[in-house]
């Protein structure tokens, strides 16, 4: 996603304004980087570095958003892979897992939430500490969110692909049974009864 922005606005551009907003920076080495990426800027700008080598530069870029997008592909294929096995499994564990995951993570968030509410209220001096050590494990959560995310998105997908072929199924039964058929009445025939 990074490659495709970069691509979109080009590498003199991203210098340009990563260079000011580094420079401004209260840390020394961060400063120090936004002044280099100034004096690149710079260098574009007087010519020091050459059209074609910003061109290249650019298609390096393109090379590298290309590949990040396919590599994406390629997970996204084995995620919906694996869902589909799930979902022909005929183990019942198997099966449960979605709602196994997703109730784990339901619990370990509000536990995570109380424990951090409790600290911030009757632990005030090191809710500091809690809360730098929660935003630590901001990555961890993003990926169980994002797999529980999945789970629900591909469920509700199976909801609704059940739910019409139920309703389909159900009409063709009733139609059956009841001598309508799909809403036309047809001629009963006579019971017969073995005597």
């Amino acid at each position: 996603m990074v490659a495709q922005i970069l691509t979109q606005i080009g590498v003199p551009v991203l210098t340009d304004l990563l260079g000011q907003t580094l420079s401004k920076s209260d840390n020394k080495l961060v400063r120090d980087a936004g002044r280099g990426l100034t004096n690149l800027t710079d260098a574009f700008k007087n010519g020091q570095v050459t059209h074609e080598q910003v061109v290249e530069a650019n298609r390096h870029l393109e090379v590298m958003a290309q590949l990040e997008s396919e590599t994406e592909k390629v997970a996204l294929s084995q995620i919906n892979e694996s869902l589909r096995a799930e979902i022909a499994s005929n183990d019942v564990y198997v099966r449960r897992m979605r709602p196994t995951f997703g109730y784990l993570i339901a619990f370990t968030w509000a536990a995570q939430m109380f424990a951090l509410a409790w600290v911030i209220i009757f632990e005030t001096e090191k809710a500091d500490l809690v809360i730098k050590s929660m935003e630590s494990l901001g990555t961890i959560w993003a990926v169980g969110l994002s797999v529980m995310g999945i789970y629900v998105y591909k469920r509700s997908e199976e909801k609704k692909v059940g739910a019409q072929s139920y309703s389909v199924k159900e009409k063709v039964a009733h139609s059956g049974s009841s001598n309508y058929t799909l809403g036309i009445k047809t001629k009963s025939e006579p019971t017969k009864y073995n005597d």
